[in-house]
């Protein structure tokens, strides 16, 4: 129980925390200002949805620096090299980690990486005021992740209904059958399953395995976090997923566009192309 209430206070104090720094940006920045930003010089939304519906196997490969249960992971972070390497790697997006305090990252991190790729950028972060997504699209960021754990269905509705305003799909994202309920409820068409419980931070891939049955054929099935290996993806591909979005593993390796093309093909396939 101990490991579970701390574990759960880290994920409150995230909450928190970002509460704070957006009350502090909205101040320095009013929303005004980047709806304007948005409508004069955010890029052309790249289409996310498209991404992950394609015949095959649709990797989000997540860049990140740090997490609050690995510490860091990349010391040498450059997120315009990372984002190349993954896309040769065979990425169908990228997600750019851009929560501060915990996670390490930017919208600077996100705008590195989009400059040099073609591939749609989701942010991830902690979404919890609509200020977020509007600094999203005028960052270039073509979808953003929502938390069910975190928001009530009045927001996730709300928050979705303007990320569709702006041409962004959001991914929402769920670890129980409640919190997909919820999704499917509010018309979620994205459904990320995390197999990380945000309470205990505990990983277990049998979550998206009990839950995609319950994904309806029309919604894109996101299965996240503990993906290690050809054969995890190959087993969730089989049981319904479309799409998988990987991070840790990709981080940790020396070079992450052939570690993800070792994901996608299996041991023993050659270099991916330069």
């Amino acid at each position: 129980m101990e490991t579970g209430s701390r574990e759960k206070s880290i994920l409150g104090r995230i909450v928190a925390m970002r509460r704070e720094s957006i009350a502090h940006r909205k101040r320095v920045l009013p929303e005004i200002a980047l709806k304007i930003a948005v409508e004069k010089k955010a890029p052309k939304v790249r289409d996310f949805a498209g991404a992950l519906s394609r015949n095959g196997l649709n990797v989000i490969a997540e860049l990140k620096k740090a997490s609050p249960s690995r510490g860091v992971l990349r010391e040498e972070y450059a997120p315009a090299a990372l984002a190349s390497s993954v896309t040769r790697g065979g990425a169908a997006a990228i997600s750019v980690l851009t929560e501060e305090d915990f996670f390490h990252g930017s919208l600077a991190d996100l705008k590195e990486a989009r400059a040099v790729v073609e591939v749609p950028i989701l942010r991830k972060d902690f979404i919890i005021d609509p200020w977020q997504i509007w600094e999203a699209r005028a960052a270039g960021a073509d979808s953003f992740l929502l938390i069910a754990a975190i928001l009530t269905d009045a927001e996730l509705r709300e928050f979705q209904d303007l990320g569709r305003s702006l041409g962004m799909e959001p991914l929402v994202e769920i670890h129980s059958r409640e919190e997909l309920d919820r999704a499917l409820t509010v018309g979620a068409k994205i459904i990320g399953v995390n197999n990380r419980d945000l309470h205990t931070f505990q990983v277990h891939l049998e979550t998206s395995l009990m839950l995609v049955e319950f994904i309806p054929e029309d919604c894109i099935g996101v299965s996240e976090s503990g993906i290690h290996g050809h054969d995890d993806i190959a087993r969730l591909r089989r049981a319904g997923f479309d799409a998988f979005l990987i991070g840790e593993q990709l981080m940790k390796g020396e070079d992450p566009g052939r570690e993800l093309h070792a994901l996608l093909t299996g041991p023993g396939a050659g270099k991916p192309a330069a």
